[in-house]
């Protein structure tokens, strides 16, 4: 049985690399996708968070301007030793114009009239003055993340508290965004190790599909490489025996030898069209044994002499009479060539047809069924009629020594 090369064809290195770069553009797509919706999703977790921090310290804020007020000047804290929102968790001041003659354009640092828990939890006069004059200037409530004087970072809201038709003094609250951030930090680690997971699986995955896609065209290249070394080898033999025999002389050897190389080659061409798609597989009721006495009979114009006994039942079958017809010559061929001068015999039964030949047979490792054992173009065109017919080409030793090749038709297959 001829060696499988162990070398990569350019075809199979093509499709090697063609799997991969599927593969590579699977998980780059899934990769890019995931990085957008992961980056959609931290900037929405980010904006909702920073948004909930916001509107729970401007509730507070809020609440505790409506609660102070203002009369002639005068700012009445008694409200916040009652109000619920006042006891709540987080940092609360209270902030007013510093005491002064000219009071309202004084422009000096505002006045912190009431804290909680304390002056530190509180940022520096120079943030503070900059929250008071954004408040005055925007006359609605303002944000700003500062750090205190103790080295936290708080997120700040600042309302104004009107006296009449100016303002009078602002409530500030401010709430730790520290938990917040963290938790943040914590679903963005998660998108990122899902994410990197999820790319991981889809290379997987591309891999496995683009394989599995693969696979037939790998078969059916697989399968071409051996059909077309069988082809080589065999056409080898015949081309240096015509050369030998046309500087003999001998003129009905070479018209022997170049009819058999014009019906390989006459097979092949027909394979590389059905494969194609160029021709057509015609599946029609016919006579087997009919077909195949008409075959042994052409055989026996060709090769004078030849010692072939058929023995054919009538049977009827769903087939391409052109390439049934190469494939039982292929067949009777073969044992001519191989049995030496021993007689073949051709038995036509319902399953199929048997060709025996009286000669050394096959060698113990070509013993095959249907599949890719290295026995020549001819037996390789018979493989790939009986697959087209549904059934199976069976080699082996025949009883008593010799050679028995069976082609079994089955259900007619159409090429696909």
């Amino acid at each position: 049985m001829r060696a499988r090369s162990t070398r990569t064809s350019p075809a199979l290195a093509r499709l090697v690399r063609l799997r991969r770069r599927l593969t590579v553009l699977f998980a780059a797509t899934t990769a890019a996708c995931l990085v957008v919706l992961a980056f959609v999703a931290s900037s929405i977790d980010d904006r909702s968070r920073a948004d909930g921090l916001d509107k729970e310290i401007a509730r507070r804020a809020d609440g505790l301007a409506r609660a102070v007020w203002m009369d002639n000047g005068t700012l009445h804290l008694e409200p916040l030793a009652e109000d619920t929102l006042a006891r709540e968790p987080g940092a609360l001041a209270v902030l007013s114009e510093p005491k002064a003659p000219k009071a309202p354009t004084t422009g000096k640092n505002p006045e912190v009239r009431w804290s909680r828990p304390g002056p530190a939890a509180l940022p520096d006069d120079a943030r503070l003055d900059g929250l008071w004059r954004r408040v005055r200037e925007q006359q609605e409530t303002v944000y700003a993340t500062e750090t205190s004087r103790d080295g936290k970072t708080l997120r700040w809201a600042a309302s104004p508290v009107w006296d009449e038709d100016s303002i009078g003094a602002a409530v500030l609250a401010a709430a730790d965004p520290g938990p917040g951030e963290r938790d943040h930090e914590t679903l963005v680690r998660w998108l990122a190790l899902g994410g990197t997971g999820l790319v991981l699986a889809a290379a997987l995955v591309g891999h496995l599909l683009s394989g599995r896609s693969m696979r037939e065209a790998l078969r059916a290249l697989d399968q071409q490489e051996q059909f077309l070394a069988e082809a080589a080898h065999e056409l080898r033999t015949p081309l240096a025996t015509l050369r030998v025999t046309l500087e003999a002389g001998s003129a009905a050897e070479s018209a022997r030898l170049v009819d058999r190389m014009g019906r390989l080659v006459g097979g092949l061409l027909t394979r590389a069209r059905v494969e194609a798609g160029a021709q057509e597989v015609e599946l029609t009721p016919l006579r087997l044994d009919q077909l195949v006495e008409q075959v042994v009979d052409e055989v026996g114009q060709v090769r004078p002499g030849a010692d072939i006994v058929v023995t054919a039942a009538p049977v009827v079958v769903a087939g391409d009479p052109d390439l049934l017809e190469q494939a039982v010559r292929n067949l009777v061929e073969n044992a001519l060539r191989h049995g030496g001068a021993t007689p073949v015999e051709v038995r036509v039964h319902p399953g199929g047809v048997a060709v025996r030949d009286h000669g050394p047979g096959f060698p113990s490792d070509a013993s095959a069924a249907s599949g890719g054992g290295g026995n020549g173009i001819g037996l390789a065109i018979v493989r790939w009629v009986a697959d087209l017919h549904g059934g199976t080409v069976a080699l082996g030793p025949a009883p008593g020594g010799g050679a028995l090749a069976e082609l079994r038709i089955g259900a007619p297959k159409r090429e696909r």
